[in-house]
């Protein structure tokens, strides 16, 4: 099995800056890439940023490029989202996920290990 502990998130301006933290524990040997989705209320869990075992491919939704950048220490098994530039519509419940068969799947009902998220309120 794979475990996640996300941390990072809290509360900030518009414009403001975070960054989230994704540490990896168990058999991460299994893992191919790790991802970042968010959940705000009523609206379903979207795709964020993801990036390879190794580090060397990311990937980005459209709304967070330029702003967001995803990046992994390889020697802490922890993946990081820097997340600069926020607005309101950033405001949601941040999980990562791994994926244990490829990398950059933007579809969360494909992955099979989730961390128990972090909240990230933006305020205007």
């Amino acid at each position: 099995q794979v475990q996640l502990v996300e941390s990072g998130g809290g509360l900030v301006q518009s414009g403001g800056s975070l960054r989230l933290s994704c540490d990896a524990s168990g058999r991460t040997w299994f893992i191919q890439g790790i991802s970042w989705f968010r959940q705000a209320p009523g609206k379903e869990r979207e795709f964020v940023a993801a990036i390879s075992w190794t580090g060397s491919r990311t990937y980005y939704t459209d709304s967070v490029k330029g702003r967001f950048t995803i990046s992994r220490d390889n020697v802490k098994n922890t993946v990081y989202l820097q997340m600069n530039s926020l607005k309101p519509e950033d405001t949601a419940r941040y999980y990562c996920a791994a994926d244990s068969h490829t990398d950059g799947r933007r579809l969360y009902t494909s992955y099979e290990y989730w961390g128990q998220g972090t909240q990230v309120t933006v305020s205007s």
